[in-house]
């Protein structure tokens, strides 16, 4: 039974990366920069993408999100209130996005939503917000450019050393909740020292989507890597 398990995982990983590299080919031929945001329930993610959204909307980028939740379509509300298109994916208890959620969303909205400028050859940038959890989605590429990792000053330094699939897999960091820092005595450079550990050199960004700390730093990150 446990090695035939493995075999169905190895199957569907296979499947998906097959999917995601499909995925990863349509993305750079609409020459949009797709993003993979991966973290626990709680850190923040809308928030901050919803900042994010805003500030690129405002700048004059074309920018647009998906949203995985296993229910409700809050998150995804949250984020159209920036201006930006945002659709919402409820996985329906599946704990992770996967290429064929992602790939069948972008093939619907590019069919309804064509209009208002969320087909993915009218975009600089699609975020992709991924269902709340640290262990689940590390395995699933999506076709993104680049994955991040966040992790809020109220969770704890450990994280990293906690789940090091998801921290050693993503592209860069970002703490969030920064203005918190003081009164959950966070513990900044070991939380840097233990992102180091697992990913060394990773670039991370130390960030408050409500006081503004650190975004601008973000912004013109997403700006760079666009270019």
């Amino acid at each position: 039974m446990i090695t035939r398990i493995v075999e169905l995982r190895r199957g569907i990983l296979k499947k998906n990366d097959e999917l995601a590299a499909a995925l990863r080919r349509r993305y750079i031929a609409a020459g949009v920069l797709v993003l993979n945001l991966v973290s626990s329930p709680g850190a923040g993610k809308t928030t901050f993408l919803e900042w994010t959204l805003r500030k690129l909307r405002q700048a004059g980028a074309r920018a647009a999100a998906l949203v995985g939740d296993l229910e409700t379509d809050k998150d995804a509300r949250c984020l159209a209130a920036s201006g930006a298109p945002a659709r919402q994916i409820n996985t329906h208890g599946i704990c992770h996005l996967d290429a064929e959620m992602v790939g069948k969303h972008l093939d619907a909205w590019s069919e309804t939503a064509g209009a208002n400028g969320a087909t993915l050859a009218a975009l600089d940038y699609l975020f992709i917000e991924n269902v709340g959890n640290l262990v689940c989605p590390s395995s699933y590429d999506l076709g993104e450019r680049i994955r991040v990792a966040l992790l809020s000053v109220t969770e704890g330094e450990d994280k990293p050393l906690k789940y090091p699939a998801l921290f050693n897999s993503a592209d860069t960091a970002v703490i969030t909740k920064i203005d918190l820092a003081a009164p959950c005595a966070f513990d900044r450079e070991l939380t840097l020292r233990n992102l180091n550990e697992i990913r060394p050199g990773i670039r991370v960004f130390e960030t408050s989507a409500k006081t503004g700390a650190g975004m601008e730093e973000w912004l013109a990150y997403l700006q760079a890597e666009r270019t």
